[in-house]
């Protein structure tokens, strides 16, 4: 860049940056020249879309970013236009888990006796997949209501983000017919409050489906005591008021408390799955019903506040690079929790690999503002009432 080009950007930031040093870049460290120094006011997003209009001529890109009680500015190289994956591959996916989730469910429609073989079983379920679109429609409005919660706010926000890309996984493999879904955000987001209205849509979107379908689903489940050997859905705070507002009780309800308090009593239960709760009155869940508890699951793991989910989206715009601190944390409760169900243990290991980075935004100097605040606080508070602590309880 030449002598006078530089100069003219240094004018350009000197409009709303007190500058105390100029570092020139290269190719090599990755930036064209560097500020350090103070913005001159206090409203740094303003400040921010008002330097990238100014040298966008330039094709250069500013990045805000802090360092303990200072402010750089960094002038970068404007990236190239991301390429989105075409459409027919986002359709593919899902048709495939149509397919998947109307198989799954048709199993679980099956009228076959229990002690039927598995083969016999998934052939009946084929040549009736269309019993499953109950549950698949249910199941699939939920999946679509939170990744499209993140797409419509990524356009929104004018971050490039792909469809969503859903994932077949059909019965046996899956006891939901698919591993979810995602979205991939093709580019940073232009701040934290952008970063924070994309990860909270989708959990906030999902939860407005999902609530209602499981409200519809339990109104058409029945009582009945747990005898035998089998598995049920583990409890979250949500889910169990969820079945006391339809049926008038805490479900699976035990036939003695054994001298304990209730309060007690479910708490140890909601964290445990104990004791095991053989004889206990409980639902016996709808299809439809299944669908919106799978709803919450869905909602909880993807709100666990760490790395790219949607809670660490929430985490690391609420603050900042001070989130990771909390890491060590959040995996030494996931590997606690493993003690009660085995299946936290599988989450603990793929998030000590691929949950320690955290999605960061162009400019990292402009916080959350009040109201998004308070919205984060909300989260935590949904997190709190969805979160299953044993997802599978096995009884008998």
């Amino acid at each position: 860049m030449s002598l006078p080009e530089t100069e003219i950007l240094n004018a350009l930031v000197a409009k709303i940056f007190r500058i105390s040093s100029i570092t020139l870049g290269d190719t090599k460290r990755g930036f064209v020249v560097s500020y350090r120094g103070h913005l001159l006011g206090d409203d740094s997003a303003t400040a921010y879309d008002q330097l990238a209009s100014n040298i966008a001529s330039y094709s250069l890109t500013p990045l805000f970013q802090e360092e303990k009680d200072e402010q750089i500015i960094f002038l970068v190289h404007e990236a190239p236009p991301p390429e989105l994956p075409k459409v027919s591959k986002n359709i593919l996916f899902f048709l495939a888990t149509l397919v998947s989730v109307l198989f799954t469910g048709a199993v679980f429609e099956s009228t076959l006796p229990e002690s039927t073989e598995l083969l016999v079983m998934l052939k009946d379920a084929l040549f009736h997949i269309w019993r499953g679109f109950p549950f698949a429609a249910s199941l699939l409005s939920i999946l679509l209501a939170h990744e499209f919660g993140h797409y419509l706010m990524g356009r929104y926000h004018k971050t490039k983000v792909t469809l969503p890309f859903f994932l077949p996984l059909p019965y046996p493999f899956s006891i939901l017919g698919t591993l979810g879904a995602f979205i991939q955000m093709k580019e940073r987001p232009k701040n934290k409050r952008v970063l924070f209205d994309i990860g909270i849509a989708g959990p906030l979107a999902g939860l407005v489906v999902a609530i209602p379908v499981l409200l519809y689903g339990l109104s058409l489940s029945e009582l009945s005591p747990l005898t035998g050997t089998g598995m049920l859905e583990g409890n979250s705070i949500l889910y169990l008021f969820t079945k006391y507002a339809v049926f008038g009780k805490f479900l699976p309800e035990p036939t003695s408390y054994n001298g304990v308090a209730p309060f007690f009593y479910w708490i140890r239960y909601l964290f445990t799955s104990t004791p095991a709760p053989i004889g206990a009155l409980d639902v016996q869940v709808h299809n439809i019903a299944w669908a919106g508890w799978a709803g919450l699951l869905v909602t909880s793991l993807n709100l666990i506040p760490m790395g790219t989910l949607d809670g660490g989206h929430i985490i690391y715009s609420r603050f900042g690079k001070k989130a990771k601190k909390l890491v060590p944390f959040i995996f030494a409760a996931l590997v606690a929790l493993g003690f009660v169900w085995q299946g936290w243990w599988l989450w603990a290991l793929m998030l000590n690999f691929l949950g320690r980075r955290h999605a960061e935004t162009l400019d990292e100097i402009t916080e959350l503002d009040p109201k998004r605040r308070k919205m984060a606080f909300f989260a935590l508070i949904v997190f709190i009432l969805v979160f299953i602590p044993v997802p599978l309880v096995v009884y008998g």
